[in-house]
């Protein structure tokens, strides 16, 4: 059975709910969240975020649109009935394999983007972004996630300076809310 999306005005207020694939079809504006998980080495890193790392994954060819694009950590939609903390605990195990109860989840902010894709779908959403934070010791930080293959084709944590410029070097790389996400997520470490 398809999940039912949580319909949305421009208030963020639940109008209704629709199937997920006639809200992208129809391009209905929609609850949605961005996930971004940030690695970093010690607790003595916390005042330095260039030592902090982003997992990043690129989506799975296969995903209904903008596949083979890079995006963040996990993104998807709260169910009908379903808080979006609830459901960012749910999704981030089932696409990433991290346990929810390990990244010090809080939210950053919100925003609403629409994007128009080739195949005729569209995203119309109003998105919560969502931070995490893992510490422990570098030789771990590739082992802590494991990525769900019908999500994403690969996962990997990556420099936070990088990552900025190329978004501004080649933004067609990128999946179109992620651009306007990042600064948002960025928050987390200038306010450890």
């Amino acid at each position: 059975m398809e999940d039912k999306l949580i319909l949305v005005n421009l208030n963020d207020e639940e109008i209704g709910t629709c199937g997920k694939m006639q809200t992208h079809e129809e391009g209905r504006l929609h609850r949605a969240f961005s996930v971004f998980v940030f690695w970093q080495d010690s607790e003595e890193d916390s005042k330095n975020p260039g030592s902090c790392k982003l997992l990043i994954q690129k989506r799975a060819k296969g995903k209904y649109h903008s596949g083979g694009k890079w995006a963040n950590s996990c993104c998807s939609h709260p169910r009908h009935g379903e808080t979006i903390q609830d459901a960012v605990s749910r999704r981030l195990p089932e696409e990433t394999g991290i346990d929810a109860a390990i990244c010090d989840l809080r939210e950053e902010g919100s925003f609403v983007y629409r994007a128009e894709f080739a195949n005729g779908l569209s995203e119309y959403e109003y998105d919560h972004v969502f931070t995490g934070l893992i510490t422990g010791k570098s030789t771990e930080r590739d082992h802590c996630f494991a990525r769900n293959p019908e999500e994403a084709e690969e996962m990997q944590f990556v420099d936070i300076e990088w990552l900025c410029q190329d978004v501004l070097d080649a933004p067609g790389k990128y999946a179109p809310w992620f651009i306007t996400a990042l600064p948002i997520a960025l928050k987390r470490l200038q306010n450890k």
